[in-house]
């Protein structure tokens, strides 16, 4: 039994049909509560895509899935989740955000493995499998160690994902020098970073050595002032790093205010969350190199690849997360002989998807995270 663990551990999906005839034939009923109708029905409907592709790799005809649509809605999802409760189903996979969680405490008896990436404010019998900030923070720490980084700056946008950042800044004891929650409004932002970077200063200190030198007259310095002339500030950055906990144009936003500030990532190492290999990096030669956490970077491109071939159409982030979700469920089940009951996911334990691995401890998921960096118009893997 110790060798089949161990190659459970070390697969992406298990197969177990040759094992069929040693459990009973009683079916593995698991429901899947999803958006396919409404604002998210094309998320939806390529999770369920995905789902499929996962049962088939399982290959156990014992699995049978009950999928329900909510609309993303926590009323609906709360009805149908009575409904798979009501036919004996006390696991279920979704919904995709948090905000269809807060009624299914309700249903204490049935364990829900939601896609969303957040842990604060989820009930009790809500289990969180999206990649969460504390896996991203823990990753960005084994960085930080391997770099002898030692004064980063953790910015966080102002918003309702502060007590996650923060909540992982705890779990996580990651070594800072400040952190500073900014605003995401530009024109706000751009005079917080000046204030951090303590640009004023530095800007005063250039104009103040211009002067000094033109005042003493000597022929030698006429170089010197030259060169001063053709840089923004003068003076040291008292940190090492910065980590922008932000995505997208907002996370662009925050690197061109530390650029207007002479704050370059030639200077300092630029570090984010995950960007799910975000190919509008790849053009913004200005923030170069800026180095970010994330799911194995081959497996998600073969996984999108398989997914296209097949459906003829392309995937998404969460259905590449509910493969590995399918997978995750079905190790822990036949490792509890089967049985559901509410300490699934207390245990401790380890299972290899296609993202990573996931650990398991205490009703919470984390992954361990690959590490990227964006340079020269390339996306290169560092660990």
């Amino acid at each position: 039994m110790k060798t089949l663990i161990k190659f459970f551990l070390l697969s992406s999906l298990i197969f177990f049909s040759q094992f069929n005839k040693t459990f009973s034939e009683e079916k593995i009923n698991i429901g899947v509560i999803l958006p396919l109708s409404g604002e998210y029905q094309e998320i939806g409907k390529a999770v369920i895509k995905a789902v499929q592709m996962a049962i088939n790799k399982i290959d156990d005809d014992r699995i049978a899935i009950h999928v329900k649509d909510n609309r993303s809605d926590p009323d609906t999802t709360l009805d149908v989740a009575r409904e798979l409760y009501s036919s004996g189903i006390k696991i279920i996979i979704g919904p995709i955000f948090q905000k269809n969680l807060i009624k299914l405490s309700n249903l204490e008896d049935v364990t829900f493995i939601s896609f969303t990436n957040r842990i604060k404010g989820n009930p009790k019998n809500v289990i969180s499998a999206g990649v969460n900030a504390i896996s991203q923070t823990n990753t960005i720490k084994k960085f930080q160690i391997e770099k002898d980084i030692k004064r980063s700056l953790f910015l966080i946008p102002k918003g309702n994902f502060e007590d996650e950042i923060n909540y992982a800044i705890k779990k996580t004891s990651i070594k800072l020098k400040d952190k500073i929650v900014y605003e995401t409004d530009p024109t706000k932002l751009t005079s917080q970073i000046e204030k951090i970077t303590r640009y004023p200063q530095r800007k005063q200190n250039l104009i103040d050595e211009i002067k000094r030198l033109e005042d003493l007259d000597i022929e030698g310095n006429k170089n010197r002032i030259e060169s001063l002339k053709k840089k923004d500030t003068l003076g040291g950055i008292n940190f090492d790093s910065v980590i922008i906990a932000d995505f997208d144009e907002s996370l662009k936003s925050v690197v061109t205010s530390l650029l207007y500030t002479d704050v370059s990532s030639n200077r300092i190492k630029y570090i984010t969350f995950n960007q799910w290999f975000d190919k509008s990096l790849l053009k913004e030669k200005s923030l170069q190199p800026i180095y970010y956490p994330s799911v194995n970077r081959a497996n998600f491109v073969e996984f999108n690849k398989k997914f296209k071939k097949i459906y003829n159409q392309n995937s998404n982030q969460i259905a590449f997360l509910s493969y590995d979700i399918v997978g995750l469920v079905y190790y822990l089940l036949f490792q509890n002989n089967f049985s559901v009951d509410k300490n699934l996911f207390y245990k401790r334990n380890r299972f290899k998807g296609k993202i990573g691995i996931f650990e398991i401890n205490k009703n919470i998921i984390t992954h361990q995270l690959n590490f990227y960096v964006v340079d020269d118009g390339k996306i290169k893997e560092i660990f």
